[in-house]
C-alpha cells in the first residue's frame, strides 16, 4: 500500500532556544519543529499547532512522504520524531527527515493485526493472542514506504509464535531486524494455548512442569 498525500504549512524561524519556543507554544499556538538530513543545514520551523493536530489524527501520516511547504518551498520529509506533553493533548516539537527519491529511509511502520477474531488457535482451539509488538521497523526506498504491515492470523494455532520472518513484506521493503541475521528475528504475536492445557491433540510443555 502506497503512502498518501500530505502537504503541512510551515514558516521558518530565526529565534532559537528553550525561551523562543515557549514563546511560540503559549503566544503562537505553534509548534516549534527542525528538518534535517539530505545536503542542506538543518532548519529550525514552525508549524501551526491545529494543523500538525489534524495530520496527527491519520495514521498514515506517520509513515508518509509528506510535502513540507516552508514559506513558499517545498521538501519532501517524513516525520521521523514527535515530542508530546505528558498529560494535555498537546504536540510540543517535531523533526522531520528530508527524503531523497534514490535514497532508502528507515522507519517504524504500524502491524495491522489481522482475523483475529477467526483465527483457529482462538475460535476452535480456546486460545488467546498476545502481540510482543506493534510496529516494525523497516528500511526501504521512500516510493515503497508502506502505510502498515499486515499480519494475518487466520490459520494460526495454539502454541505457535509469529516472527518477523513469518511476515510478508511488500516489495522493496525489508525489516531492519532481520537484515542483522536471523538471531534478531524477533516475535511479533503469540496464540496461548487456553489456561489447564490444549484443546488440540498437540504436546504443549505443561507450565508446572
Amino acid at each position: 500500500m502506497m503512502s498518501s498525500d500530505y502537504t503541512v504549512s510551515a514558516k521558518a524561524r530565526a529565534d532559537v532556544g528553550k525561551g523562543a519556543s515557549r514563546r511560540l507554544r503559549r503566544l503562537e499556538n505553534e509548534v516549534p519543529a527542525i528538518v534535517y538530513g539530505g545536503s542542506n543545514a538543518p532548519q529550525m520551523i514552525s508549524i501551526l499547532h491545529k494543523d500538525l493536530l489534524w495530520f496527527l489524527e491519520d495514521e498514515a501520516f506517520f509513515t508518509s512522504v509528506v510535502t513540507l511547504d516552508i514559506d513558499g518551498k517545498q521538501e519532501s520529509v517524513v516525520l521521523k520524531d514527535l515530542q508530546r506533553h505528558p498529560a494535555k493533548l498537546k504536540i510540543l516539537h517535531a523533526d522531520f527527515l528530508r527524503v531523497d527519491a534514490n535514497t532508502k529511509i528507515t522507519l517504524h511502520v504500524p502491524l495491522h493485526f489481522l482475523n483475529e477474531e477467526s483465527c483457529v488457535g482462538v475460535k476452535t482451539q480456546g486460545g488467546n493472542i498476545t502481540h510482543a509488538a506493534t510496529d516494525l521497523e523497516v528500511q526501504c526506498l521512500p516510493k515503497d514506504l508502506p502505510e502498515f504491515i499486515e499480519v494475518d492470523m487466520a490459520l494460526v494455532e495454539t502454541g505457535t509464535t509469529l516472527h518477523i520472518s513469518d511476515l510478508t513484506l511488500p516489495a522493496g521493503v525489508e525489516s531492519t531486524a532481520l537484515a542483522l541475521g536471523a538471531d534478531h528475528d524477533q516475535a511479533i504475536a503469540t496464540v496461548h494455548a487456553p489456561r489447564g492445557g490444549s484443546s488440540s491433540d498437540e504436546e504443549a510443555p505443561s507450565e508446572e512442569e
